[in-house]
């Protein structure tokens, strides 16, 4: 819990001094010398310097803050060229330049994935592979083990569902048994609402950012929009394709999009029928889209910091069963 507290300490920090040099700078009081003293420093300092020290403080995986770092320090830059008075800016002009080279490097991402993705799913195919394998293997051959292997292998999901969907066969991947959760509470149909919700919008909105803000910040919010339907629709594809399976020893939750979640069967305490809402918690973890979720998983010994997981499947009491047979078995 206090983890969970100290890792959020950097973007509250963020947020208040956000809020602070946009009142000092937009303000005309003793505090600026009457407007005299709007340096640009007086922000940079905060948000540029002790905002990475921040990051670096509160996280112990050096890779996460470095991440984190870069992620707040981009939106920093993007704060400070609005609240920053035009005439006090001399460095910053050159900060908000750098915004060229945030876009370069996501679409190189993009590009990256959608390469690693397109040979993944070539060499899956000819071997029949486990495809969350075919694309999660050539990535840590290259990152190894990291957030950014993680990162990546999110954008190879996303591409993979999006582009190589029909080819894509739920027995390609491991398990003995496959259980399914598209049918609980609609979820599948609800996301399909959700996307086509999203593309009724796109113009009207569009429009009404363009003669009310102005035509750049239309094509950015359109563009993210469009990128937004395709993380919906390759999620929309995932929650009908990859399975929650048994494996050997071992159960492999598989959800939409996210990465799989493993738990060893001589982990597992206790699991049962649940129908009562389920709380956000720094040791829940919760796979569901709608509704309440209707297994409760409790582990022996936590993993990643959870010692509780909830389900939404299609048939709970088979599931249920399942796993108790299939621990006994263990």
């Amino acid at each position: 819990m206090k983890s969970s507290i100290k890792s959020k300490i950097p973007l509250a920090f963020l947020i208040v001094v956000s809020i602070w040099w946009w009142f000092y700078y937009s303000s005309s009081n003793a505090l600026n010398a009457y407007g005299n003293a709007n340096h640009e420093w007086l922000f940079m300092l905060d948000a540029l310097l002790v905002l990475p020290v921040l990051c670096f403080l509160c996280e112990s995986d050096t890779q996460k803050a470095l991440l984190k770092a870069a992620v707040l320090c981009s939106t920093s830059v993007f704060i400070g060229s609005f609240i920053i008075p035009e005439q006090n800016k001399v460095i910053f002009h050159f900060l908000e330049s750098g915004r060229y080279f945030v876009l370069a490097s996501i679409l190189v991402l993009e590009l990256s994935a959608l390469v690693t993705v397109c040979l993944a799913v070539r060499a899956s195919l000819a071997k029949k592979e486990d495809p969350d394998l075919a694309v999660a293997n050539p990535i840590e051959k290259i990152f190894g083990p990291s957030i950014f292997s993680s990162i990546f292998a999110i954008e190879g999901r996303v591409w993979i569902f999006a582009l190589f969907a029909s080819r894509i066969k739920s027995s390609a991947y491991q398990g003995n048994q496959h259980f399914f959760y598209d049918k609980k509470d609609g979820a599948q149909s609800n996301l399909l609402g959700f996307i086509l919700l999203i593309i009724f919008e796109i113009p009207l909105v569009h429009l009404l950012l363009h003669f009310l803000w102005s035509s750049t910040a239309a094509n950015i919010t359109t563009g993210l929009t469009l990128f937004g339907i395709v993380f919906f629709f390759a999620e929309y594809k995932a929650v009908g394709k990859r399975p929650i399976s048994i494996h050997g020893s071992n159960l492999i939750i598989r959800y939409g999009l996210y990465a799989p979640f493993i738990i060893p069967m001589d982990n597992l305490l206790e699991i049962q029928p649940n129908n009562a809402f389920v709380k956000r918690s720094s040791n829940v973890k919760r796979f569901n889209y709608f509704g309440a979720p209707n297994v409760a998983i409790k582990l022996c010994s936590p993993i990643n910091g959870k010692t509780e997981v909830y389900l939404g499947v299609n048939s709970p009491e088979a599931f249920i069963n399942t796993v108790k047979h299939a621990k006994n078995a263990a």
